[in-house]
C-alpha cells in the first residue's frame, strides 16, 4: 500500500488536541457502533458516532486500485488517485492546499491493489469543517487533472521507479509478487513500472476515472464528533455528486499455483532478503480467523512466535523474521519474510521452511493457541484507540461487505478459534506450491524445495 499522510498533526489540530489526548483512549472496539446506509447514487456509507475530540475523519474509496489497471499501462490507478490533488473543481494546487491549512485540515490519499481514495482530517467545528470539506468534495467530485502536473509526476514517479528496483527488499517484492500471481493483475505494483507510467495520458486518466470513480464503486466512511444527521449531510456533499455507475469492478479470482517456484536474484546487498508464501486469503473467507490466529503463533507474534523463536533466538539467522497476512478482495499474499547474512543464506532458508512445514502438517499446540487468543484479544483496543485507526478499520469493513458489527464480533471470533480450525486453515497452503524468493545470494543453481516428508533441520 502506498500513502502520503503528512507525519506532523498542523499546529492548530495540536494546540487543540494536547489537552484531551488521554479521552481518546477510553474509546474500545466494543463501543464503536457502526451505522450504515446507501446514498441515491449507490455509495455506501459507515459512521461511527465519536464524541472524545472535536475532530472529523472521512474517507472516501472506490474499487480503483492497480488491479484494474490495463497491462500496458501499470500505474493507471495510481496516478489517478495521486492527481486528483493537484487541480479541482477549478482551484489549483495551491489553493486547495492554502485553504486546507487555513484550517488546519489534512488531505491524504491511498492506493493499493483494490482500492483508491481519499481521507480528510479536520476539526469537527462548523466554520473549519466547512472549509475543509469544500476542497475534499472539489478533489473527490470535480478533479481536472492539469497537465502541467501530470508531466511534473510522471517524471518523478519514473525516477522513482528506476531507484526502487536497485533496493534488494523492492526486487524481492517484486520477483515474489510475479511468481506468486503471475498474469494476474496482483503481481503488478501499485505504482507500476517506467514504461507503463511513461505511457499514461491525460485521456487515459479521465477514461479510467469515469469508469471506476463511480457511486455503486465507493465507500464513504465518517469517524468523529458529528451526529447521524449532519452525517448525512457529509456524505451527499462529498460522495452524492458522483455518478451511479452500472457495474461494481471485481478483480478476477486467483488461480492456484501448478507448482513450487524458487528464484535466486543476485545483488551487492551485504544481506540477503528472503520471501517465502503463496495466495492464501480474503478478508471475507470463512477462514479468516483461524489463520489469523494461526498466524499470530507462527510468525505474527512477536518474540514469542516459532520463526523468532528458532531462526532469531536459537540461531542468530536474522534481526528480523516474520510472517504475515494480506486479506484482498481475492485472495492475498501469505508471507515469510527475513533477511540474513549472504553466507548463511541456505541455512537461515532451510530452517524457515522447516518451521513453515512443521506447521502446516501439525498446527499450534493447544498452549500457543490460548496465548495467541488471548494476545489479540488483549490488543484489540490498541487497534481502533484513535478515530484515524478506528477510520480504516470501518472503511475496511464497507470495502469488503463485510457485516455492520464485523468490529464487535471481531473478539468472539477470534476467541471460537480452535486448534483444529487453525490446522484445516493452514493445510490449504500447498508446501508443494511455494514461492521462495531470494535476492542478494550467490547466484547458483538453486536446491529442490524441501517438502514436509524430506529431511528437515532438527528444531529444539
Amino acid at each position: 500500500m502506498w500513502t502520503d499522510r503528512p507525519g506532523v498533526v498542523p499546529l492548530l489540530l495540536r494546540r487543540m488536541l494536547l489537552p484531551l489526548a488521554f479521552a481518546a483512549q477510553a474509546q474500545a472496539a466494543g463501543m464503536a457502533q457502526v451505522q450504515t446506509w446507501t446514498l441515491d447514487n449507490g455509495a455506501r456509507v459507515m459512521f461511527v458516532e465519536s464524541r472524545a475530540l472535536p475532530i472529523l475523519d472521512v474517507a472516501v474509496e472506490f474499487r480503483a486500485g492497480s488491479a484494474f489497471d490495463p497491462a500496458e499501462r501499470a500505474g493507471l490507478a495510481a496516478m489517478t488517485q495521486h492527481l486528483s490533488r493537484f487541480g479541482a473543481g477549478g482551484l489549483g494546487e495551491e489553493d486547495i492546499a492554502r485553504r486546507l491549512g487555513e484550517v488546519g485540515a489534512q488531505l491524504s490519499g491511498r492506493i493499493d491493489v483494490d482500492r483508491a481514495g481519499f481521507t480528510l482530517r479536520t476539526l469537527a467545528t462548523r466554520p473549519e469543517r466547512t472549509q475543509a470539506l469544500d476542497m475534499f468534495a472539489r478533489v473527490v467530485q470535480q478533479p481536472d487533472f492539469p497537465l502541467p502536473a501530470l508531466e511534473r509526476e510522471r517524471t518523478r514517479i519514473v525516477t522513482n521507479l528506476r531507484e526502487e528496483a536497485t533496493r534488494p527488499a523492492i526486487v524481492a517484492s517484486r520477483q515474489f509478487f510475479a511468481a506468486a500471481y503471475g498474469s494476474h493483475p496482483y503481481a503488478l505494483r501499485p505504482l507500476g513500472d517506467a514504461d507503463g507510467v511513461r505511457a499514461l495520458t491525460r485521456d487515459t486518466i479521465v477514461d479510467f476515472r469515469r469508469r471506476f470513480y463511480t457511486g455503486v464503486s465507493a465507500v464513504v466512511s465518517i469517524v468523529g464528533d458529528v451526529s447521524r444527521a449532519e452525517a448525512g449531510e457529509i456524505a451527499r456533499q462529498v460522495a452524492g455528486a458522483l455518478p451511479a455507475g452500472s457495474v461494481r469492478p471485481v478483480p478476477p479470482a486467483v488461480p492456484s499455483l501448478p507448482a513450487a517456484q524458487v528464484r535466486r536474484v543476485p545483488h551487492p546487498s551485504l544481506q540477503s532478503h528472503i520471501l517465502l508464501g503463496m495466495p492464501a486469503v480474503s478478508l471475507s473467507d470463512p477462514d479468516y480467523f483461524a489463520l489469523l490466529v494461526g498466524n499470530h503463533v507462527l510468525g505474527g507474534g512477536g518474540f514469542a512466535s516459532r520463526l523468532t523463536v528458532e531462526v532469531r533466538e536459537r540461531r542468530g539467522f536474522a534481526y528480523s523474521v516474520f510472517s504475515s497476512l494480506q486479506p484482498w478482495l481475492e485472495r492475498g499474499p501469505f508471507q515469510v519474510s527475513l533477511q540474513t547474512r549472504r553466507d548463511q543464506t541456505d541455512e537461515a532458508l532451510a530452517v524457515a521452511r522447516s518451521v513453515l512445514f512443521e506447521f502446516l502438517a501439525k498446527g499450534p499446540t493447544e498452549a500457543e493457541l490460548a496465548s495467541a487468543r488471548r494476545n489479540l484479544v488483549n490488543g484489540f483496543p490498541l487497534r481502533i484507540d484513535t478515530n484515524r485507526e478506528l477510520l480504516d478499520l470501518v472503511a475496511t469493513i464497507g470495502f469488503h461487505d463485510l457485516p455492520a458489527d464485523w468490529l464487535a464480533q471481531w473478539p468472539k471470533r477470534v476467541e471460537r478459534v480452535g486448534r483444529e480450525d487453525v490446522l484445516r486453515a493452514f493445510q490449504r497452503l500447498d508446501p508443494q506450491r511455494l514461492v521462495t524468493v531470494v535476492v542478494g545470494a550467490a547466484d547458483e543453481p538453486p536446491p529442490a524445495p524441501p517438502l514436509p516428508h524430506q529431511q528437515q533441520p532438527r528444531l529444539r
